[in-house]
């Protein structure tokens, strides 16, 4: 089992987060868009979130910024947090926009809000887990989506949930992270999300 529990951490890092939520919403939602447009928002989203950081990241690890996928040392996350802060306010100012699709809106709005309170407590010398944030963040979003659309998705909630846990386990086993820092980042992307359930649900 622990030589299991670290394929979870890149099966659910942080960068894929995105994505995976707004495959939930799109193919998972009774919403009122045509299938070529699902796959463009898809396209968007992927764009902006996993292939434009990827570039990034190779970058920065050519520069000697960053010496992993898991930017592990608090000195070398500050970047890469910019970076997707400033990729997620882009992607919601110019695509996926309040007006065009508020759930999803609110689902990145969140996101940055996590990013941003990721970025402050590095500041604090304090390191939150980037991870529990970004499943936390996917769980609290798919529990919103079931209340907002009256949908069952209580078999895709309760799998969250257990990968909250199987992730935390994960982090731990790879030292990455000590409980305080997971307990954070998990408090971190949970509320990040629910403080603005008020303005969709």
């Amino acid at each position: 089992m622990k030589k299991i529990l670290p394929v979870f951490s890149y099966l659910f890092h942080p960068i894929f987060i995105p994505v995976f939520g707004t495959l939930f919403f799109l193919f998972f939602t009774p919403n009122y868009f045509e299938v070529y447009q699902k796959y463009l928002i898809l396209l968007q989203v992927s764009l902006i979130t996993i292939l434009i950081p990827v570039s990034f990241f190779y970058l920065l690890r050519t520069l000697g910024k960053v010496d992993s996928v898991m930017v592990s040392e608090l000195s070398q996350r500050k970047i890469p947090l910019i970076i997707q802060a400033v990729l997620i306010i882009i992607l919601i100012q110019k695509s996926i926009t309040i007006d065009a699709i508020p759930e999803l809106f609110f689902f990145f709005f969140g996101g940055l809000i996590s990013t941003v309170l990721a970025l402050v407590f590095l500041f604090a010398k304090i390191k939150a887990s980037i991870h529990m944030i970004g499943i936390s963040n996917l769980t609290a979003f798919a529990i919103g989506i079931s209340i907002h659309y009256q949908i069952n998705t209580l078999v895709f909630i309760a799998f969250l949930i257990l990968m909250n846990g199987i992730i935390a386990a994960s982090r731990l086993e790879m030292k990455a992270h000590t409980n305080k820092e997971l307990a954070i980042g998990f408090l971190i992307g949970l509320l990040s999300q629910i403080l603005f359930w008020c303005f969709w649900l």
